[in-house]
């Protein structure tokens, strides 16, 4: 990175909680090899409820559907980002996209995000990267997690930085090195079963709380195959459908019960993650995604870990938005040729510049 730059990226996530886009508007600046940031304006645009079912099915509806969809998509998320940017009043140099995931399958060198950057552009008249998967997996890496770019580039001064969205990733950083991976399924699964109960969410956790410890349970779940993988590894959306959920609602037990064994497994694993790198009493975790606000479970992890580790808040924006604020760095960098993938972290061939560009009609890069 040469001399000082202003750089404003809209960063959009659309993650497999399926709450809606985030929207983040991020001001980067690049002085001397640094980068200063902030972000300006962030908002999550729900999902109505037809495409939430259809992002929901689609692994299961033809190659037509799927084609169709990944289009049609593009053109839904430029319809958001125009209503964001109107509603702020803002001007970006470029959106910086991740889309949908629908299908992971690194084993098979394959990972497909919906949305079709060349609909995206044309919607909004912006330039858009996307696409910030595929080429790690050419390299035969596990194309996941990207969150260690903004660890490594924005959140230096962290151990452990802990992202509890549908799926709970962990990166740890030492000497600067990093190892990360996906942990457990996470708020897809507690999402799931509060919806059983008419909640779109479980608020703050309440309905855990409430809830009674099931030891079967508990003892059974944590015999999930994922955890005993070795490293590197990675979670994908369609396994937690088809293997992990399915266990927790034919268990013969209400769903709040189900909540509170399922935070009481979740904490488990996330602590087992963190002591096995070694921790001390200068330690220090950052928690992002919306799980941070599930105060049960929360709670569960923090006992888990004992008094030797503090975990540490940042911003409600910055709980919210992280991801969506990695997907504009991942632009940035993408732009100014600089590496977006660690090969030490997906075991890719090497490390990699990732994402494909669509030139919009008002500006270019």
């Amino acid at each position: 990175m040469g001399s000082k730059k202003i750089y404003h990226i809209l960063g959009l996530m659309s993650g497999s909680s399926l709450d809606g886009l985030d929207i983040a508007f991020c001001k980067f600046e690049l002085d001397e090899g640094k980068i200063n940031w902030e972000i300006l304006q962030a908002e999550t645009l729900s999902y109505d409820l037809k495409w939430k079912l259809r992002l929901l099915d689609l692994p299961h509806h033809t190659a037509l559907d799927f084609a169709k969809t990944h289009t049609y998509f593009g053109h839904y998320m430029g319809e958001l980002v125009n209503t964001f940017i109107h509603k702020h009043n803002i001007e970006a140099d470029f959106i910086a996209s991740h889309g949908h995931t629908i299908f992971h399958y690194p084993e098979k060198l394959l990972t497909v995000q919906i949305g079709d950057g060349a609909a995206l552009a044309s919607k909004t008249g912006l330039p858009v990267i996307c696409d910030f998967r595929s080429h790690d997996l050419a390299l035969e890496g596990e194309g996941t997690p990207l969150a260690p770019t903004a660890d490594h580039y924005l959140f230096p001064e962290y151990d452990f930085l802990l992202n509890l969205g549908g799926i709970a990733n962990i990166t740890h950083q030492k000497n600067g090195k990093r190892t990360a991976f996906d942990i457990t399924p996470l708020n897809q699964v507690l999402n799931e079963l509060a919806m059983h109960e008419g909640l779109e969410y479980d608020e703050d956790g309440n309905l855990a709380q409430s809830g009674a410890f099931i030891p079967e349970l508990y003892e059974y779940l944590n015999r999930y195959p994922y955890y005993h993988k070795p490293l590197p590894k990675s979670l994908d959306n369609q396994n937690i459908k088809k293997q992990f959920i399915p266990k927790v609602l034919n268990f013969e037990s209400s769903n709040a019960n189900k909540l509170h064994t399922c935070c009481k497994v979740f904490g488990y694993q996330i602590a087992q993650v963190i002591a096995s790198f070694g921790v001390n009493d200068h330690s220090k975790i950052l928690v992002t995604g919306g799980g941070a606000f599930n105060v049960f479970l929360m709670n569960c992890i923090q006992e888990e870990l004992g008094k030797k580790m503090e975990i540490r808040l940042p911003s409600k924006e910055i709980i919210m938005f992280k991801e969506a604020l990695l997907m504009a760095l991942l632009g940035l960098l993408r732009v100014e040729n600089n590496i977006n993938c660690f090969s030490e972290i997906t075991n890719a061939l090497s490390d990699s510049i990732g994402g494909a560009i669509y030139q919009g009609i008002k500006k270019h890069i």
